[in-house]
């Protein structure tokens, strides 16, 4: 198998791209690291391609090391053949490997093999020649053994068809072409195990579809109904097309033997062959759902992590309840937990004069202009406490309803006690609500991304599989921002390029013990960060108002000669790269020639380009490119307020296959069904709508009696997507 060119035609990349990545890769060189500081050798590919390479890497040299393992246990048992090694050169996918082992692996006892023992594969093979002058119950008789416990020359025939049957169920072709059959002309049906039961699987009480037209939702809700026993599941093929497919290869003729023979192929057929397609057609077909899913909630997490934070702004974080009580923390514009306290606005309580006061008291005292409330039990309420307060307050204060899940989990954890081992785990909530609200990145990365709820059915994804995509856009984000270490957490820092979990509390102890780094160089110093993380990690970290003022760019340490070189060449000195004072570097780089300059510098165009658009803007977020948060500050609505027609700005929340949800600020986010989204056709919302996209939308229904909302983002047009449920 040549890996690079599969990698090559599967990405559309050349030989060297691949050659490169794949190099990269091996040298223990990290996704990030690859992706920003390798261009010129990957040709600027993103880091989410390079990611879903290292995958299929992975993937590949998985499938050619059970080749040969098949290969050496085929060949131990002496069966080894040249086609048998063309098969396997051939195959692309694991399941034609096992279909290929199938006949060699090690069974347990059948009524194949039984029959074998009693000496029955002569009687078989004879069958199988199907010649006219063939009787086979003549045949049979010399079979007829009290001692084989063969009492009759039926009881012999039938042994010969079981093992007609088993040789017939391990044609690899056979299986091929039957699995081929079910995935592509297959007809799944559902149907309910009690029909009067009620549950949330009532639309596939009565479902049929096309196999290949099953959407990833469906098959995903249709799996978990299954699971959890609403649901019988099937799938069936047009009347004679499997049978044609199992019984033309081994049938010759109508004969007494052929008729024999057509009989074990059917069995072999409705006995051995379709119970096991059907369970690999579901596989697959689980399994790219599942892909799909993974990809769906991977892009959904990047969106959220990459949010843009309300920087510089001290922010009261509302934990809301009803018997507890509201729980308060103050923190400031760096995160730092100013004050904590408990409120008691909500029933059964109802003291919302005297939790005005002490809200009150908190933004005088310390100057709170946004406050973020979570969106759980009693946040209704506690909105409307909240929208109310805010006109009485002495000055502008907006809030936000953010989502508060994982934040339980979070501030039960170990990690949440190391930070704040003073507070209860309900006020170590309300902190994480208020910091969810100023700077996404920094405080999701604390919790375990499955807890974060965006996506669909992430429940049921492989947990493997799902934890390495998740990880892999948490890494991806994280190293996108960059991080500043004298400030970062142990656990943002771990995300960082070449950084371990070990080797970010260590920075922590450092900077603890020694104070602040003022060079990415004393990284150096940090134990276990040696030269080969420091490659990996250093132009991830940022040091503001470090002694080298390239400390706290995207430049890489190694490039630091030729961004110096490339500053006095146009009389720019590092000072003026660190106030910003860079204006005219672009404009001199356009006249001086970019390809003067690589030959100059000794850095690739790639670099070039990285290095003049960071010394441009040293320290840069790019999440400050995005639109802010919508904030809002006037009175909350109910559900019963929403009418059909109303026109209102909304954050989307979450995206799924079929469509999105919108916080519009009542309780329950709406629907935009995917035929609502935009008026053009699209495969999938992620094509036209991101989390945290502010957008306009018009009620189209209210549903109060079960909390659901309708929404449309087509304005008065009625426009519909052909084809969609």
């Amino acid at each position: 198998m040549d890996i690079i060119k599969i990698l090559t035609e599967e990405f559309s990349v050349r030989t060297e791209q691949a050659q490169n990545v794949v190099d990269l890769l091996d040298d223990g060189k990290t996704v990030p690291f690859i992706a920003r500081y390798r261009k010129e050798m990957h040709g600027a590919l993103d880091d989410q391609t390079i990611r879903r390479m290292a995958l299929r890497l992975q993937a590949l040299r998985n499938l050619e090391e059970r080749k040969e393992q098949v290969r050496s246990a085929i060949e131990g048992k002496g069966a080894l053949t040249d086609e048998i090694v063309q098969a396997l050169d051939a195959a692309v996918t694991l399941v034609e490997v096992e279909d290929i082992y199938r006949p060699y692996k090690e069974k347990r006892r059948t009524r194949g093999s039984t029959a074998r023992e009693k000496g029955l594969a002569p009687l078989a093979e004879l069958l199988m020649e199907q010649r006219e002058d063939i009787v086979p119950e003549e045949a049979a008789l010399p079979y007829v053994s009290e001692e084989n416990e063969i009492p009759d020359a039926q009881a012999a025939l039938q042994g010969a068809m079981d093992i007609l049957a088993e040789e017939i169920a391990d044609d690899a072709k056979v299986r091929a072409e039957l699995r081929d059959l079910y995935q592509r002309f297959g007809t799944l049906t559902c149907a309910a195990v009690e029909e009067e039961k009620e549950s949330v699987y009532r639309n596939y009480y009565e479902f049929e579809s096309l196999v290949q037209r099953l959407q990833g939702h469906q098959i995903l809700a249709i799996h978990r109904g299954e699971k959890e026993e609403f649901l019988k599941v099937s799938i069936t093929v047009g009347e004679g097309l499997a049978e044609r497919i199992c019984t033309k290869p081994y049938v010759k003729n109508e004969t007494a033997s052929g008729v024999l023979v057509k009989t074990a192929a059917l069995d072999a057929l409705k006995r051995l062959i379709v119970p096991s397609v059907i369970r690999e057609v579901r596989a697959a077909l689980y399994e790219d759902a599942c892909t799909k899913a993974i990809r769906v909630f991977a892009a959904n997490l990047k969106q959220l992590l990459m949010q843009p934070p309300l920087k510089n702004t001290v922010t009261l974080g509302l934990d809301p309840a009803y018997r507890t009580g509201c729980k308060l923390a103050v923190v400031d514009g760096t995160g730092k937990v100013l004050d904590t306290g408990v409120i008691y606005p909500t029933p059964p309580h109802n003291k919302t004069e005297e939790a005005g006061k002490k809200v009150t008291s908190l933004v005088q005292r310390y100057g709170i202009t946004a406050v973020s409330i979570g969106n759980g039990t009693a946040s209704r309420e506690s909105e409307s406490f909240i929208a109310d307060l805010l006109p009485t307050l002495p000055h502008q204060v907006s809030y936000m309803v953010v989502s508060e899940a994982g934040a339980s989990v979070y501030s039960a954890s170990e990690l949440a006690a190391e930070e704040f081992p003073e507070y209860d785990v309900a006020l170590r909530s309300a902190v994480s609500i208020a910091r969810r609200l100023q700077d996404p990145l920094a405080e999701l990365v604390k919790i375990d991304p499955k807890a974060i709820g965006v996506g669909q059915y992430q429940h049921d994804m492989p947990k493997n599989e799902l934890q390495t995509a998740l990880d892999g856009v948490v890494e991806e984000c994280v190293n996108a921002v960059g991080v500043d270490v004298n400030t970062a957490s142990a656990p943002l820092l771990s995300h960082i390029a070449g950084i371990s979990s070990a080797v970010a509390k260590n920075i922590v102890k450092y900077r603890e013990e020694n104070g602040v780094f003022h060079s990415r160089r004393q990284l150096l110093k940090v134990p276990k960060l040696g030269p080969k993380a420091f490659e990996q990690c250093a132009g991830f970290l940022r040091i503001p108002g470090g002694e080298q003022p390239l400390d706290n760019t995207a430049v890489h340490p190694e490039s630091y000669p030729a961004a110096e070189m490339l500053l006095k060449r146009f009389g720019y000195s590092l000072q003026d790269a660190a106030g910003g004072k860079l204006e005219g570097l672009a404009e001199n780089v356009r006249k001086a020639g970019r390809s003067t300059l690589e030959q100059e510098l000794h850095i690739g165009a790639y670099t070039l380009d990285d290095m003049v658009s960071e010394l441009q803007k040293p320290g840069r977020d790019p999440r400050d490119l995005l639109p802010p948060p919508l904030l809002r500050s006037g009175n909350v609505m109910e559900l019963s307020d929403l009418k059909p027609g109303m026109k209102m700005m909304g954050t989307v929340r979450n995206i799924v296959d079929f469509g999105c949800f919108v916080d519009i600020g009542v309780h329950e986010d709406g629907l935009v069904h995917i035929s609502r989204i935009c008026d053009r056709y699209i495969k999938h919302p992620l094509e036209a709508v991101k989390v945290g996209d502010v957008v306009e939308v018009t009620v189209l229904d209210v549903d109060v009696k079960r909390g659901r909302i309708s929404l449309s983002m087509l304005g008065d047009k009625k426009k519909t997507q052909k084809g969609r449920a």
